[in-house]
């Protein structure tokens, strides 16, 4: 798909997603380069709300995709503050804009970060109105990749909303979220993590890297996507397990639903959604960097091996002292150990090559997947109805 022409990937109604995936290490680079400049207005926000309250409500917030960029990022980010000052959440639109009561506390001083690509979605524009309604402390940050949408607009002039645009390009024309997925997720890390700035250069320049090599092995992913199977299974632990729902939702979205999925952490998956899995399923691990999580993340890996049901057993990982024996996508470590949570952005780049493979496969166009428009770039429908 990579090394085809515009005019083949357009026959195939591929040509935007296709490009799309393929740019994102470049975007990487962009969003790093925005944070950068940004850096000042970016401490001294963080510096106004830390002067006036000891301890801040964190609610990362989006619907679909854009959830699942919190909950990737929560589960490192809540061992890299100060957990005494940042309570740390990742809680869905959908979730706020159904149950408000349940999250928006009038007494507690909140900072909600809003995840979105277009800033239009019905439930992102209700949960700041909720936000603003309910809550008496309220800061946000605004993370979105359109200046035309209506977070955007509501953002400006806001002195209590610091407003992050994402680069020009990550606002996906394509039907799937892919680079406004990773630079979303990107920027919250910059500027949240406690690393130096240098640390953060050097992990983006080996995650670029890592990300041009899916690019240059798209033959790999292809022969895993030529196996015999109906339905796939996303596996992994940690913040891993919200990358494992993202990687499902790419290939039930370009495929619309004609290859079944599933997604877990590698430990839940015994607990009953082991069931999914039979001889028509492919089953695919991403492995932790961190040591001793990766153990469980291997354990997994062996047990489905050795059941010999699913149709195959394949692991997304970086090399490590243990490494699974079976059909492994492996980046070489370079000789450091490179966060989960970044490791993310070239590991979902494998599985959004796999879906849009998966979905020439099965005979969907990927840039329109949904020939009736049962679901929509931009959610339709929903209706909200006033809180009193």
């Amino acid at each position: 798909m990579f090394t085809l022409s515009q005019e083949q990937l357009q026959t195939m109604g591929a040509a935007i997603t296709t490009a799309e995936i393929k740019q994102q290490p470049e975007l990487w680079a962009e969003t790093l380069s925005l944070y950068t400049e940004r850096r000042g207005k970016i401490e001294a926000f963080f510096q106004n709300i830390t002067d006036k309250h000891s301890r801040i409500r964190v609610i990362f917030t989006g619907a679909g995709t854009s959830a699942y960029v919190g909950d990737t990022v929560t589960p490192y980010l809540k061992g890299k503050v100060d957990e005494h000052q940042w309570d740390v959440q990742s809680v869905p639109t959908t979730a706020i804009v159904s149950n408000p009561y349940q999250f928006l506390k009038a007494d507690i001083p909140t900072l909600l970060v809003s995840f979105a690509r277009s800033g239009n979605s019905p439930e992102s524009v209700a949960t700041v109105e909720l936000a603003e309604q309910l809550v008496t402390n309220l800061f946000q940050i605004t993370i979105t990749c359109s200046k035309e949408g209506k977070l955007a607009q509501r953002a400006k002039g806001d002195e209590r909303n610091l407003l992050l645009l994402m680069p020009e390009r990550s606002n996906d024309q394509g039907f799937a979220m892919t680079g406004s997925y990773t630079c979303m997720e990107l920027t919250a890390l910059l500027i949240f993590d406690s690393l130096s700035v240098e640390e953060k250069m050097n992990i983006v320049s080996a995650i670029r890297q890592m990300g041009e090599s899916v690019v240059n092995r798209e033959s790999e992913m292809q022969n895993m996507v030529g196996a015999d199977f109906d339905r796939i299974i996303y596996l992994g632990s940690g913040g891993f397990e919200g990358l494992a729902r993202e990687a499902q939702l790419k290939i039930l979205e370009l495929t619309a639903g004609k290859i079944a999925t599933s997604f877990d952490s590698s430990l839940g998956f015994r607990h009953g959604p082991k069931s999914f899995v039979n001889e028509k399923a492919a089953v695919f691990v991403f492995v932790s960097n961190q040591p001793y999580t990766r153990q469980y993340d291997i354990d997994m890996l062996n047990e489905l091996k050795y059941d010999q049901i699913a149709q195959s057993v394949n692991a997304i990982a970086v090399e490590g002292e243990t490494n699974y024996d079976g059909s492994s996508f492996s980046f070489e470590s370079g000789g450091s150990i490179i966060p989960d949570a970044y490791l993310s952005l070239p590991f979902v780049m494998v599985g959004q090559t796999i879906a849009l493979l998966a979905a020439i496969k099965v005979g969907n166009t990927p840039d329109t997947p949904s020939p009736t428009g049962t679901v929509n770039r931009v959610v339709k429908g929903v209706i909200i109805h006033e809180y009193k």
